[in-house]
């Protein structure tokens, strides 16, 4: 029988790698305890020299059993989990999940919503590659852009801490809508990170574009063919470097991006040097979908303060009868959100909370808020199976779940772009030299949340 026990496996595989190599050759762990590996990664190496011969690249050290856990949750509780995946882009991985659902139940989600969701996820994706670009120039040996990166990604994050009251992990994007409206002045602060991003972008493409150094560690270095890339599976910025033209948002469009004009970069080598020229591309493109969705997204028709009256006088209205407007709840109870639900949720109540204006103020609220959380009621989507993907940071990023009619998913699976690109890696750095292992490992973007599900 095939053994279960893991050191056993590290041993036998081991034995299997020293066996194959040659007299000569040196075999090296590069990870998992290693910076550029994030403690996730573990790649035995054999070596002529410095030139790798052979590799095995062994995942899993980050395992936390995602989809068992999102299967023993309900399917409004389980959206946390799914921040946790890619934490670099947790606003996609919402976006993936909510849409898979809205899919299986058949809810329409209204326009505004949809640009909100837009907005964000397009945010998202910036603060995706500028960690990446990053990470792969520090490794490199650049310091300066990981600084210059991660000034641009924190006005970025003051948007999402603005809107989302969080700025990382934010479960934010929900099914049928948004937690809550854009902040009244979001437009100042997403002005003022699309400016400081574009500066950033210019300065970093001065520093690294016709850098020899860094031309030198990444041109023709882990190239990779189309068909090669095809076959393992690949998406994404990682495609599109090789010069495949595939965007989730141009192939199959979801949301409002049909709506939107917008390109796909593409690169001509599928080396490291042209990942990092299509993620600083796509970024500026990126920034050309929000300032056009900041420009159409449609004005709010919630209800004024004009139609919010005081307590006493509620009391006195309800006692003859006339209750015609909206009662003021004190600062602690209120929602205040209530009169928007009309513009970023679905009018299907069932598979939604139920705002807190209503929850404090009547029984029926109340009940439904009971309702919604407890086991055996909630959100119960009908029997049968669904698949739905979006595109993420790191390309197609889908999720299938099939129901059993209760309020928990019987099976959750998740399709994460980065298990596919990290299978290619042997391949890529077969027959280079151990130090461009780093760049190129870097160049992929892995996430280990994602990776190791």
């Amino acid at each position: 029988m095939p053994t279960t026990d893991p050191i056993e496996k590290i041993n036998k595989m081991t034995t299997r790698l020293q066996r194959e190599a040659s007299k000569d050759s040196l075999m090296l762990n590069m990870g998992p305890s290693h910076p550029a590996m994030h403690g996730t990664i573990r790649i035995m190496l054999e070596l002529d020299g410095e030139r790798i011969l052979n590799s095995e690249v062994e995942v899993g050290y980050l395992h936390r059993g995602f989809e068992k856990t999102c299967e023993n949750k309900t399917y409004f509780n389980l959206l946390p989990y799914t921040d946790r995946m890619n934490y670099v882009s947790p606003l996609i991985n919402n976006l993936g999940y909510v849409m898979t659902m809205e899919k299986m139940l058949g809810v329409e989600v209204p326009e505004k919503a949809q640009y909100i969701r837009v907005i964000m996820s397009e945010l998202s994706r910036i603060s995706d590659h500028l960690t990446c670009i990053a990470a792969m120039a520090m490794e490199c040996g650049a310091f300066t852009i990981l600084l210059y990166k991660m000034k641009a990604r924190e006005f970025i994050w003051n948007v999402f801490e603005q809107t989302t009251g969080a700025r990382m992990t934010t479960s934010y994007i929900r099914i049928g809508g948004v937690k809550s409206d854009l902040h009244p002045d979001y437009e100042d602060v997403l002005n003022t990170a699309i400016d400081e991003t574009r500066k950033v972008l210019k300065d970093i493409s001065g520093l690294l574009d016709k850098n020899k150094i860094f031309l030198n560690r990444t041109r023709d270095i882990a190239v990779v063919t189309p068909e090669t890339a095809i076959n393992y599976g690949w998406t994404g910025p990682c495609l599109r470097s090789t010069g495949v033209y595939y965007d989730l948002r141009k192939s199959f469009p979801y949301l409002i991006y049909d709506q939107m004009d917008f390109d796909v970069p593409l690169g001509e080598r599928g080396d490291n040097f042209d990942r990092y020229m299509v993620r600083m591309k796509e970024m500026e493109q990126s920034l050309r979908i929000i300032e056009q969705a900041m420009k159409k997204i449609p004005k709010s028709a919630a209800q004024t303060m004009a139609n919010v009256m005081e307590p006493a006088e509620a009391i006195k209205a309800s006692r003859e009868k006339k209750v015609e407007k909206r009662i003021k709840l004190s600062p602690n109870l209120e929602g205040s959100e209530q009169d928007k639900y009309q513009d970023i949720f679905t009018k299907n109540k069932k598979i939604i909370v139920p705002p807190k204006e209503d929850t404090y103020s009547s029984i029926e609220g109340l009940i439904s808020h009971f309702k919604f959380f407890m086991n055996e009621h909630g959100i119960r989507p009908p029997k049968g199976e669904v698949y739905f993907s979006v595109e993420g940071g790191n390309g197609e990023l889908g999720y299938y779940i099939v129901s059993d009619g209760t309020d928990k998913p019987y099976r959750l699976h998740v399709r994460a772009p980065c298990f596919h690109v990290m299978a290619a890696l042997e391949e890529m750095i077969h027959g280079h030299y151990v130090a461009d292992v780093i760049p190129t490992f870097g160049s992929v973007n892995m996430i280990g949340g994602e990776l190791d599900r």
